[in-house]
């Protein structure tokens, strides 16, 4: 019996061909496939449905049940038919070096657990804010996602803001209530982590947004003046490089202007729209970037990585270390070279995945000329999503954007606000249950809307022309149903 867990060489290379099929399988014809597949939720909770596996069965066998019920019935993220979130569709070279980092299995928490891994990740972070104009010579962490870098951001933000009350020794106790600052528009990972910051979301002052969605500055600048008078202590503003309802970009060199008279730490949620300031073509509007304390970026959506690749920008090194660390005995560095970096000293996690090799890989094999044309080519398709919009006669657009987003809604042969929203509800749903393309809604002004957001590399305006079309053919369904619904009650009066 073997005593370990590994196969024989020529079992495992037979398993990892039979996986590399299962990966060519899903990019065999992406625009042919479906979107979303519309299993109902008890029947994937049957497949399963079993008892603690106490015998293995055959490692063939597993990889084809994986086909089966995992990856043939996938919400389609690769495909160019995935319009909703922020979702880009990954990309071939990240999926090889997933392989090889799994492979190696190493923890970049401490810089000899893993050497290349780290100094990879303090590169890619270097590459990061050079990229996005915000640092020459950035300093950060790779973390799991957006969420995760805000809360990061916003961490970095009290203990550093508050040191001088040594809050990490003290906690929030006999501290006058703190405040910070963002758009309505904000992203609800802000709540949270104001929430888990123990800081609580009602002290997240929601600025009114003007017409464009960004953050009006006159009412963000009242709000501060009150919370001085009312005894409150004013931390932080967050700028939006991009909210995700509609891709608006906040005024952030007037935020850092603002922060800089009050004594505010700047934090700009860059997650979504931070990198598409390295194109030519609206880097104007990312203005004051470069004045944040801390920038918030997602690598898996507009590097087009896997998941999971967030990233947390800062100034300095001294600025994490002072936040996050911790003497412990066992972990102890001071017989170390001094020149290693460990990135357990500067982040929360000591165990963490080598999340950077897969962003170092696809910089270097794609160039960032190369990824800055895909960006380029997304916004240029949401442009044409917009004017399909504006020149048709049955939607209406609601929200314009810079960035990757549009809001439209269907209004063919509907007369009121109520009638309007209400199929538009409607319509989301029937359109997951048709599958051809994966969309979902927002509300905007208290209107609900259709949300399309154009972030994959796969697209292309024939790819968009196909979402419009399906609108339209799930649009005319719901109608013509509705019609025969109204005849038959009409007859059985």
């Amino acid at each position: 019996m073997n005593n370990s867990l590994d196969l024989a060489p020529e079992a495992f290379a037979d398993l990892l061909n039979k996986s590399s099929e299962l990966v060519l399988n899903k990019f065999s014809d992406l625009e042919g496939q479906k979107a979303f597949h519309n299993h109902p939720q008890k029947e994937i909770e049957r497949w399963f449905d079993e008892p603690l596996p106490r015998e293995g069965m055959d490692d063939h066998e597993l990889l084809d049940l994986v086909k089966e019920k995992v990856l043939d019935t996938a919400t389609n993220n690769l495909g160019p038919y995935m319009y909703a979130y922020v979702m880009a569709g990954g990309s071939q070279m990240s999926i090889i070096a997933d392989k090889l980092t799994s492979t190696i299995n190493q923890n970049v928490g401490k810089w000899h657990l893993a050497p290349a891994m780290s100094e990879i990740e303090k590169r890619v972070i270097q590459w990061a804010g050079e990229m996005m104009n915000y640092d020459q010579n950035a300093k950060g962490v790779l973390v799991s996602g957006g969420s995760a870098a805000n809360l990061t951001g916003l961490t970095v933000a009290r203990n550093v803001f508050f040191e001088k009350n040594e809050i990490r020794k003290k906690g929030l106790f006999g501290l006058k209530p703190f405040t910070a600052y963002a758009s309505s528009e904000v992203h609800s990972c802000l709540d949270k982590s104001m929430d888990e910051l123990g800081i609580g979301t009602d002290h997240l002052r929601k600025i009114p947004v003007n017409e464009d969605f960004t953050i009006n500055l006159d009412a963000l600048e009242e709000a501060i003046k009150a919370d001085l008078e009312n005894g409150f202590t004013p931390f932080c503003i967050i700028g939006s490089a991009g909210t995700v309802n509609t891709g608006a970009i906040d005024d952030l060199e007037a935020l850092a202007d603002l922060a800089k008279k009050y004594q505010l730490w700047f934090h700009i949620d860059g997650a979504y729209g931070a990198l598409a300031s390295s194109l030519d073509s609206i880097k104007d509007h990312y203005k004051g970037i470069e004045l944040a304390d801390s920038l918030a970026v997602d690598f898996h959506k507009w590097m087009y990585q896997s998941f999971e690749a967030g990233c947390l920008l800062v100034k300095d090194w001294e600025t994490l270390k002072r936040t996050y660390f911790k003497k412990a005995s066992y972990l102890d560095a001071s017989l170390e070279d001094s020149d290693r970096l460990n990135f357990n000293e500067h982040y929360f996690q000591l165990s963490r995945s080598g999340k950077a090799l897969k962003i170092w890989m696809s910089i270097k094999s794609y160039g960032i000329e190369r990824i800055k044309q895909m960006i380029q080519k997304d916004i240029d398709l949401t442009r044409y999503l917009a004017k399909l919009v504006v020149a048709s006669e049955d939607f209406e657009l609601k929200s314009k954007s810079e960035l990757g987003v549009v809001c439209f809604r269907y209004v063919k042969d509907l007369h009121s606000e109520d009638e309007i929203n209400s199929f538009n509800k409607r319509l989301i749903p029937a359109l997951e249950e048709d599958g051809r393309v994966f969309i979902t809604g927002t509300t905007l002004n208290e209107q609900f809307v259709i949300r399309a957001c154009l972030i994959n590399h796969r697209m292309h305006e024939g790819t968009v022309d196909h979402l419009v079309k399906v609108i339209r053919e799930v649009a005319a369904g719901l109608i013509e149903n509705k019609s025969v619904k109204e005849d038959a009650e009409t007859n059985s009066a």
